[in-house]
């Protein structure tokens, strides 16, 4: 293994970094480095978050620096304001004995007028999100004729974001002569579109296989039902104690939702996304690195460039569209050569997700096992015993009140202390599990299990299960979702899969109709469908399923759908707004010129 002066970076820079810790370089920047300190040379990098990435590029770009010359001499650009932050602070550390070298940060969400001062005494490398530095330029306080490098970092999520006009703009205020640097953990194909169009003949430097996973980091999913998700979350964060991680969720709403959540349940938790002010991200994230916070629930976009070290866990609340998405979460653990864990919570639908991930990461999913209250308990009280065996005792200052002490629980012996001193940590704990009882994951049979209840209602398959109600042993419910709602026979078999726990409900014949239907149930099923179903959310509406009679004629069923619409002979509530909008829409409407016609013999008869 080389050492960074055989990579050529000078005696200075060697100093700053030793000083940090650096004791020798990583692949990506054995790669890299020398590389980079030729002439003209262009670089296309793949590397995972956590490799090394920054200084990979920053060492050689600082070396490269004209001091003497005080106008920018390279641009970084990146797609989020914690990204640029931690970059700039990274290429200060690096520039410690670079004496005059200045690196600045620019970025939305802070003052422009004290950035436009900061370029107007003069810097030599610009560390920017794309729309800030547009800005910049537009406003003729940012001159980027000596320009020699240009780096992308985390291309491919500027890609996502939009930024690809973007970077054209800025690169059309560029010398043509500049060298491009893409640094990137996935290659997806807008990476080589850039390549193509900006680069001339770039080298291809790829630590591992093309968006893989980081090799230090086991991946494990749960598969649970959807309502319970949120239980199985906290049973993850009790079983692991020291747990310090990022819980991703898919939107801005369900991220401050699960953050109030845990909040609430005594978790040290706090949230991160798009609808905080740059104020109070500023302040969640120095909580975070702080470790004040525990748990960070946070989205995607708002995550990005964050780089927090010794992250034990990311969860996956909910798994991301693209793969690209997931290696960037799980990447954010596991570095440095240490090990880490990313934990997917998902649905059985979601299943094939994980086959896809596992294909492109060249890593095998973990299949984990919900942990029991038991096995919960167990895991805090031990953690706990562990910690006092390790607590630091300052002898000097504690000497003075340990009579008093002594004295005060003289009447306990050994046993009595360390009973009391569990419980009075772990009563509320111990109490929570023995009332909440377990979970159970679904069955993998369960998606069989849809398909047949799919046949049954058509009436296709072995035949069991196509009669009515009354001869097969099934009970005939109500549910005020329909075909305007968007829901399909798959729809409702979902609803019960997601939302009733224990064995499997049989499902019988689906009737859909436009603003509501029918489902029939196993007799012994009907009243615990009922109790599970009705009045939760779904689609957007609160649901409501109650007992019908059972399955009406055609004659019959053409009436209820038909303009008149009355109802008779079924069970519904009289005074739900679903039935009055029914009735509404069930009324056929009259034509303006009947309502023109009605309205001139009215004035007639009164002449």
């Amino acid at each position: 293994m080389k050492t960074f002066e055989e990579l050529g970076l000078v005696p200075d820079i060697v100093r700053a970094i030793s000083e940090l810790g650096y004791e020798s370089p990583m692949p990506v920047q054995e790669e890299v480095i020398p590389y980079l300190l030729g002439n003209n040379n262009e670089v296309i990098a793949l590397a995972q978050t956590g490799t090394g990435k920054t200084a990979a590029f920053g060492l050689p770009l600082l070396q490269e620096i004209q001091i003497s010359n005080t106008q920018p001499q390279a641009v970084i650009l990146c797609p989020t304001r914690e990204l640029c932050l931690q970059i700039a602070d990274d290429l200060v550390d690096y520039s410690k004995y670079l004496t005059g070298l200045k690196a600045l940060p620019v970025y939305g969400g802070s003052s422009i007028e004290s950035q436009i001062k900061a370029l107007r005494r003069g810097v030599h490398v610009i560390v920017a999100t794309p729309g800030r530095l547009i800005d910049l330029i537009n406003r003729k306080t940012v001159d980027l004729k000596f320009v020699r490098n240009v780096v992308l970092d985390e291309a491919d999520e500027m890609l996502n974001m939009g930024f690809s006009e973007s970077i054209d703009e800025i690169l059309s205020f560029v010398p043509p002569e500049r060298n491009m640097l893409l640094f990137s953990a996935t290659m997806p194909e807008g990476i080589a579109r850039i390549a193509k169009k900006y680069m001339r003949t770039p080298k291809e430097i790829i630590i591992g296989r093309k968006n893989e996973g980081a090799q230090n980091v086991r991946h494990l999913y749960y598969m649970v039902n959807a309502r319970d998700k949120y239980l199985v979350l906290k049973r993850i964060a009790d079983y692991n104690p020291n747990v310090y991680g990022i819980i991703f969720c898919r939107t801005r709403k369900e991220t401050q939702e699960i953050a109030d959540l845990l909040i609430k349940d005594g978790y040290n938790a706090d949230s991160l996304h798009g609808d905080l002010s740059q104020a109070q991200r500023d302040y969640v994230m120095q909580k975070f690195r702080l470790r004040n916070v525990q748990l960070l629930v946070a989205t995607d976009v708002a995550a990005r460039g964050l780089d927090v070290d010794d992250l034990t866990h990311i969860i996956n609340y909910g798994l991301p569209d693209d793969v690209e998405s997931y290696t960037h979460r799980s990447g954010r653990t596991g570095r440095a050569g240490k090990t880490g864990t990313s934990i997917a919570i998902i649905h059985l639908r979601e299943k094939h997700k994980i086959k896809a991930i596992e294909k492109i990461i060249n890593k095998k999913f973990e299949q984990g096992t919900i942990p029991s209250g038991k096995q919960i308990c167990e895991r805090q009280l031990f953690s706990f015993v562990d910690k006092i065996e390790k607590v630091s005792v300052n002898e000097e200052e504690i000497q003075n009140f340990m009579p008093s002490i002594y004295r005060k629980l003289d009447w306990l012996d050994k046993e009595d202390v360390i009973k009391r001193l569990i419980s009075l940590e772990f009563n509320r704990l111990i109490d929570y599990y023995q009332e909440a009882g377990e979970i159970e994951s679904p069955q993998e049979g369960g998606l069989k299990r849809e398909k047949d209840n799919t046949l049954r209602k058509t009436g296709k398959g072995n035949g069991k299960g196509t009669g009515r109600a009354s001869e097969a042993g099934f009970s005939r419910l109500f549910i005020n979702l329909g075909k305007s709602d968007g829901i399909r026979p798959q729809s409702v078999i979902g609803l019960l899969n997601d939302n009733i726990s224990g064995r499997k409900v049989d499902i019988g014949r689906i009737d859909l109709l436009k603003n509501f239907s029918f489902f029939e149930v196993a007799e012994v099923d009907r009243d615990r469908v009922i109790q599970n179903l009705d009045g939760i959310k779904a689609f957007g509406r609160k649901i409501a399923v109650e007992s019908a009679q059972p399955s009406p004629s055609d004659s019959r069923k053409k009436q209820i759908e038909g303009k008149d619409r009355k109802f008779s002979g079924e069970k519904f509530r009289s005074n739900d707004s679903w039935k009055r909008k029914d009735e509404r829409e069930a009324k056929p409407e009259r034509k303006k010129s009947e309502w023109k016609t009605k309205e001139k013999k009215g004035k007639t008869a009164k002449k």
